[in-house]
């Protein structure tokens, strides 16, 4: 149904939802299905065509879509009952999948709503959302991003947790897929992709780590979290800029982004504040002096030291930052309160294993992963 909605929007320049529903669903009758599912079939359809028209809007160079691996998606008609998830597959039968003990334990917590779900062919997903109660906090904590730890902390205590290892599983997977020597192009491709899944696989596994700690500190102590904003960042290591080959890829494989979507979603789960700053907000947040707000300075022989020439001190740039991105915050903070947060952000996935087990509240969230015998 995909691909028929497919050749239907292309063969009509159709790229929106509305005008792609309007000339595919009748056309869609010849399949045995119940109607929800065409639905999903035309949405799907035209999320890849948007994508299509954008790639072509911006001069690259597209195929004709076609999507070739099985699924179904849906999110009316199901039911969790006894255990397993009970769903139609044409008219008059229903299918049921039982749900390991983890996604029953996770979809049985108060206030967790199963949104829908997704089955391929060895795999079941489903979108779940949560609706949770905002914490009051006191105090702010910043969070600053660098490419071999994450620094937190604000004026009363500053903690350092080291991703040095991310970076060396990122080095150790270039130079493994540097050493390819076989002719098939396709071959080498399929081996790399896998090297590389398993990078984001490991790398995302100690981001975990580091983030949910961050996450249950905070919660004790009930301090909303202070991000930087440093998009665009990417800009600063492209080609031509002066700078090595090796470097630009180490500096491009960094997963600040990663780091900051696991951490709004593990806070919101657990009802803790997330304050996004600006820009302009962030701007010279790690070169400030904390006590005075002179522009610190740099010495090669200090490292990542940098000194104020005012207080006569010596300051670790990290921990500079995070204090001043929760002072920042604090501003913020204070001038909202309760806090007024964003209630709404990007679906995540929550697997086992998972600090904390779903998404940001009352947002649909892929998904709860549990394998399938195909």
């Amino acid at each position: 149904m995909v691909n028929e909605s497919l050749r239907i929007g292309i063969a009509n320049d159709a790229s929106s939802l509305r005008r792609l529903s309007l000339l595919s669903y009748n056309q869609l009758a010849q399949y045995d299905s119940p109607s929800y599912y065409k639905l999903c079939a035309i949405s799907r359809a035209a999320g890849i065509l948007a994508a299509r028209k954008k790639s072509i809007r911006r001069g690259f160079t597209t195929r004709i879509p076609y999507t070739f691996r099985q699924q179904l998606v849906s999110c009316y008609g199901f039911k969790i009952r006894n255990g397993a998830l009970d769903f139609p597959v044409s008219r008059g039968k229903r299918f049921s999948i039982p749900l390991t003990k983890h996604v029953l334990e996770i979809i049985s917590q108060p206030r967790v709503k199963v949104r829908s779900f997704t089955l391929t062919r060895n795999r079941l997903s489903l979108c779940i959302a949560r609706d949770t109660l905002m914490i009051e906090c006191a105090s702010t904590v910043g969070v600053d991003r660098n490419l071999r730890n994450l620094t937190v902390g604000n004026d009363q205590e500053t903690s350092h947790y080291d991703l040095s290892k991310c970076v060396r599983i990122s080095n150790t997977t270039v130079r493994v897929v540097a050493s390819f020597a076989r002719d098939d192009a396709r071959i080498r491709t399929g081996l790399a992709s896998r090297y590389g899944q398993r990078r984001t696989a490991r790398t995302g596994h100690l981001l975990h780590n580091a983030t949910k700690a961050i996450v249950a500190v905070a919660l004790q102590r009930r301090t909303a979290i202070v991000l930087e904003n440093i998009e665009g960042i990417r800009s600063l290591y492209r080609k031509g800029n002066g700078q090595g080959r090796r470097y630009r890829g180490r500096m491009n494989g960094w997963s600040f982004g990663e780091a900051q979507r696991q951490i709004e979603y593990k806070a919101r789960w657990v009802g803790l504040p997330v304050i996004r700053l600006s820009r302009r907000e962030t701007r010279g947040s790690s070169v400030s002096c904390p006590r005075c707000g002179e522009r610190l300075q740099s010495d090669k022989r200090l490292g990542r030291k940098l000194w104020c020439g005012k207080c006569r001190v010596v300051m670790d740039r990290d921990m500079v930052a995070a204090v001043n991105l929760a002072r920042r915050g604090r501003v913020r903070f204070a001038r909202s309160r309760p806090p007024i947060i964003e209630a709404q952000g990007r679906a995540v996935e929550a697997m086992k294993g998972n600090p904390t087990p779903t998404v940001i509240p009352g947002v649909d969230a892929p998904k709860l992963t549990q394998p399938t015998k195909s």
